[in-house]
């Protein structure tokens, strides 16, 4: 059975968010960590997204949104565990922005293939991150690329409840 983690952003989403949606919707889905809203602290993000994806040997996959993509690329790149597949949507662009917390680790978004299946979602109207990030951090990562049009940073605040594309695309992760 492939468990389903997801990893949210920086703010705690909205009961309207597909996020929060999908959460309760599937009961089997998991946060990882339950959304702590602001501050952002990568190195906690970090470290609960460890302890989620290796609480069990079944396979995850990863549903993340915003900054809970940063954290989903760093986690990666530090660690190894059961992770079959992960779903990024609009990863904000973060390089050389200072962390929320000094004594935070730097924000700073790894560089190298994913050591999984990745499709990132993007939007050509994000106002986080130009659609050329987006095909960068596709290229970085060895993601699916999937453009999404206009659709702002796919969040409530875009109009986003409900997302039947997104549900599609975790289903062909597994």
């Amino acid at each position: 059975m492939t468990r389903h983690l997801l990893v949210p952003g920086r703010g705690i989403p909205r009961p309207e968010h597909w996020l929060r949606r999908w959460a309760d919707a599937h009961p089997t889905y998991r946060w990882a960590p339950e959304p702590p809203g602001p501050p952002l602290v990568l190195r906690d993000r970090v470290r609960a997204l460890h302890g989620a994806v290796c609480e069990s040997d079944e396979p995850a996959v990863l549903i993340a949104h915003s900054a809970g993509c940063i954290t989903t690329a760093v986690w990666a790149a530090n660690h190894v565990g059961p992770v079959r597949a992960a779903l990024l949507v609009t990863p904000p662009y973060v390089d050389g922005a200072e962390p929320d917390d000094p004594s935070d680790i730097p924000w700073v978004v790894p560089r190298r293939r994913l050591p999984f299946r990745t499709v990132l979602v993007a939007s050509r109207t994000d106002p986080y991150t130009s659609l050329a990030q987006f095909e960068r951090f596709a290229e970085d990562w060895g993601a699916e690329l999937v453009d999404a049009g206009d659709v702002g940073h796919l969040d409530t605040a875009s109009g986003f409840g409900p997302w039947p594309e997104g549900e599609r695309l975790v289903s062909e992760l597994g």
